[in-house]
């Protein structure tokens, strides 16, 4: 910035130099943060030198790709989009199809593309290139390996997961070979790994992965560097996800402090791990912790405070209260919509996620229904969203009376899940369990407990004994049995289930608490009913 006006003073505002010196300004000021200024400033550069040297000039064409770079960074990822395509006839013609820069730019083509909302499209571009980065700078040169990362990371995006975790599995061991295991981008292969089997099911091979990740990522990042905090949480996540909720929310809420104090509260990161610590919090049975939470920032911070609200929705979700959470989701939908959705557009990814959430904080039937359309459409019918949508709006289905709609559309998803998924995914297993549910409550409390039986050897070979959902489908078929006429079989199967939930989750949880109500009641119609006739109707 201090060099660029004594260039222009000696030698011209239109010397090459002092144009390389302006494209050079505009490049650092980009990597220091300033995606807009500097895609501005490219912007003048790129009339100047297109008057001063040439359209095809090189310079040119480098100036065009760092400013549909920029544009990406800045945000603007469908007009990031829209340039690459531009300038990628320019390229092959003057530079050739085999050029770096060129093969470069295919790259970024197909990355705005997946930014943009076209993961599908992304995963399919960087498929083409792939074998030309490979031909021409070899399969080791360090462009290749992050073209197979980001094709991998597209393909999980487009509903791949499994497909995902492979790819990246190959390559890391490639990367640990060819670069170093220190190296950032094999640390980044790691995490995406570690993601990726979570998101295919796999929560204990997560939970393991960024177990073993975290103390590298520590060693050479630094323990405040983002990366290393994310893995903190995602670790966190898989815990929960694999059934143990306490865990999860006790390491979430060591890393709440560090994220406050590196990225500051309001960062993206820190509001996502604040929400999802009273997220575990509540799940493992500590609503009183999420009250405490609740009065703590209301009073601090307001009750319409960002904060504020997400303990709210959080504390009412848990509660099993939609009305209570009525009014902050529609707060948070004023907080946390329009800005993502203004300077990026919709249908991407974080954007439809972000409505998502909504959608489902407000039990709002007409917004998931749209939320469906919109996924389907963006994402393609087996994307994981797509089919979470479906989950949801077969659920508010039941819940508006219509049981029997319910299991037809559950029925449905399954053939679906089964397919995208495999039979052994915990989503897989929900929607099995969902059936089963709404069977029952279509008037079929025999056919129920056939289903949660047959689920339930399911969950005990794929998660164990002791995770809570298996928990929870015992104490469905101990219930259901009752209701088909089975009083005994109820006392005996609920007997058995209080004590492994006491041994497994504590006396004093609300799972075990419900048990032992469910217990007591059972207890007295079966004492109703061995009672002789007579004694009943004194």
């Amino acid at each position: 910035e201090e060099l660029l006006p004594d260039q222009e003073r000696v030698m011209g505002p239109d010397h090459p130099d002092t144009l390389t010196a302006r494209h050079e300004l505009a490049r650092w000021q980009g990597m220091a943060g300033d995606a807009a200024g500097a895609a501005a400033a490219l912007e003048e550069l790129l009339a100047d030198q297109e008057r001063v040297l040439d359209p095809d000039h090189f310079h040119t064409l480098v100036t065009r790709y760092n400013l549909a770079d920029m544009r990406g960074v800045a945000g603007d990822v469908a007009g990031a989009a829209a340039a690459f395509e531009e300038l990628l006839p320019d390229q092959e013609r003057v530079m050739g199809p085999d050029h770096p820069n060129t093969l470069n730019a295919r790259g970024c083509l197909a990355n705005s593309r997946g930014m943009a909302g076209d993961a599908a499209g992304a995963a399919a571009a960087l498929e083409e290139l792939l074998p030309d980065q490979e031909r021409v700078m070899g399969p080791d040169h360090p462009d290749t390996l992050t073209a197979r990362h980001e094709l991998a990371r597209w393909q999980g995006m487009a509903g791949d997961a499994a497909g995902a975790a492979a790819a990246l599995e190959e390559l890391l061991a490639d990367q640990e070979r060819v670069l170093d295991p220190d190296h950032f981008h094999t640390l980044v292969t790691r995490y995406n790994l570690a993601d990726m089997r979570g998101v295919a099911g796999d929560v204990a091979g997560a939970a393991a992965a960024f177990e073993e990740l975290l103390p590298d990522q520590e060693r050479v990042m630094g323990p405040d560097h983002p990366n290393t905090l994310n893995a903190r949480g995602c670790l966190a996540n898989s815990r929960g996800m694999a059934g143990d909720a306490a865990g999860a929310a006790a390491a979430l809420e060591e890393l709440l402090p560090d994220q406050e104090r590196v990225m500051g509260p309001d960062h993206p990161d820190t509001l996502n791990t604040e929400f999802n610590l009273a997220w575990w919090r509540g799940a493992a049975g500590d609503t009183a912790a999420l009250e405490e939470l609740l009065a703590d920032r209301a009073r601090a911070l307001g009750p319409d405070h960002l904060h504020t609200l997400i303990a709210h929705v959080g504390l009412a979700h848990w509660r099993g209260d939609a009305q209570d959470a009525t009014g902050p989701a529609a707060a948070l939908k004023e907080l946390l919509a329009p800005d993502p959705a203004r300077l990026s557009g919709p249908d991407l990814p974080d954007n439809l996620n972000a409505r998502n959430k909504l959608a489902r904080l407000r039990s709002d039937a007409a917004a998931w229904k749209k939320q469906l359309v919109d996924q389907v459409r963006v994402l393609g019918p087996g994307h994981p969203r797509a089919l979470v949508a479906r989950h949801e709006l077969a659920e508010l289905r039941g819940k508006a009376g219509d049981a029997a709609g319910a299991v037809a559309a559950f029925q449905e998803l399954l053939a679906d899940r089964t397919r995208v998924l495999g039979p052994d995914h915990p989503d897989t297993l929900l929607t099995r369990y969902e059936i089963a549910g709404w069977r029952a409550t279509a008037g079929d409390a025999a056919g129920a407990v056939a289903a949660f039986q047959e689920l339930l050897a399911a969950e005990v070979r794929v998660l164990g004994p002791d995770h809570p959902d298996t928990l929870m489908t015992r104490y469905e078929i101990a219930g259901w049995r009752g209701e088909a006429g089975d009083g005994a079989g109820a006392l005996a199967a609920f007997r058995e289930l209080l004590i492994d939930q006491m041994r497994v989750l504590g006396p004093d949880h609300p799972k075990t608490l419900s048990t032992r109500r469910a217990l007591t009641e059972w207890q007295m119609q079966q004492a109703l009913m061995d009672q002789p006739i007579d004694e009943q109707d004194r």
